[in-house]
């Protein structure tokens, strides 16, 4: 990823994706209650509003972002929530205009910045294709929360390959979140794609590996799905516990959601909206 345009032309096209979802919704609508408990349309549409901001934050002005991160250490449970919260109570117009705002002055800043780049973070710098990496796997999956709410399918595109790259650059924290020590080899991960290609990342000679549709490795990487709804398979014991832990958001680990059948059959509890729903513990 050393040129970041071709992921950030993808994060554009993944938002626009999802504001055609809210876009003509009524009042109503905004109300509706998606799969992350106690998160309405409009709080979904809110974090990514937010975290677009703390973004252009850490893009434009790091002491103006340093405060983020201060106001984050003082309220760590409660500090994403509020800041949905924050958005959540405008009007549906407002608050879709300070979406479509914010990420076009992110966009901005993400394509002007020198070659090398790297911006503060809720853990260790970000460079600009990590940080638009990031855009597009939050928007991604809170899109899939909208769409789940709105009653609408979204088929996958090949735009998932930047959030399967990142499930797969996220292993070893991953591991650190649940207080386990990562696995000295890399495994081999093969994915097959929505257009049907494959992605493949690691040695090919690897012993342990993890195999399955891209789709379904994103769905488990993003805590959208529980794996045992999805046609991954792992070789190997670490590999195998890999995927019961295996998280590409940043932030302390995410409770996902229960398998199909549990829970009276309902939707779960994926994660809301971690610190930043990326790579911050990544290079």
């Amino acid at each position: 990823m050393s040129d970041p345009s071709s992921v950030i032309d993808d994060l554009r096209e993944e938002s626009e994706e999802v504001d055609r979802l809210v876009a003509g919704l009524g009042p109503g609508e905004w109300g509706l209650a998606t799969p992350a408990a106690g998160w309405s349309v409009a709080h979904q549409v809110g974090h990514l509003a937010w975290t677009d901001r703390s973004a252009l934050l850490a893009v434009t002005d790091a002491a103006g972002f340093q405060g983020l991160v201060e106001q984050a250490l003082a309220a760590p449970h409660t500090f994403v929530d509020e800041g949905a919260e924050e958005y959540a109570r405008l009007a549906p117009a407002e608050l879709l205009a300070r979406w479509r705002e914010g990420r076009a002055a992110l966009e901005k800043g993400l394509r002007s910045a020198p070659p090398g780049t790297r911006f503060p973070w809720y853990g260790p710098p970000m460079s600009v294709a990590s940080m638009a990496t990031a855009r597009l796997m939050e928007t991604w999956a809170h899109g899939l929360d909208i769409a789940d709410a709105i009653g609408v399918p979204r088929p996958p595109t090949d735009r998932l390959r930047h959030v399967a790259w990142l499930g797969v650059r996220t292993r070893d924290f991953a591991y650190g979140a649940h207080g386990l020590t990562p696995p000295a080899d890399p495994f081999r991960v093969e994915l097959v794609a929505p257009g049907g290609e494959r992605w493949a990342y690691g040695p090919a000679d690897a012993p342990q590996r993890v195999t399955g549709p891209a789709l379904d490795f994103c769905l488990l990487v993003t805590q959208r799905a529980h794996r045992a709804d999805l046609a991954l398979t792992a070789e190997g014991p670490d590999a195998d516990r890999w995927l019961d832990v295996a998280q590409a958001f940043a932030g302390p680990p995410g409770g996902g959601r229960p398998p199909k059948g549990e829970a009276g059959d309902g939707p779960g509890h994926p994660p809301k909206g971690e610190t930043g729903d990326g790579p911050g513990r990544t290079p």
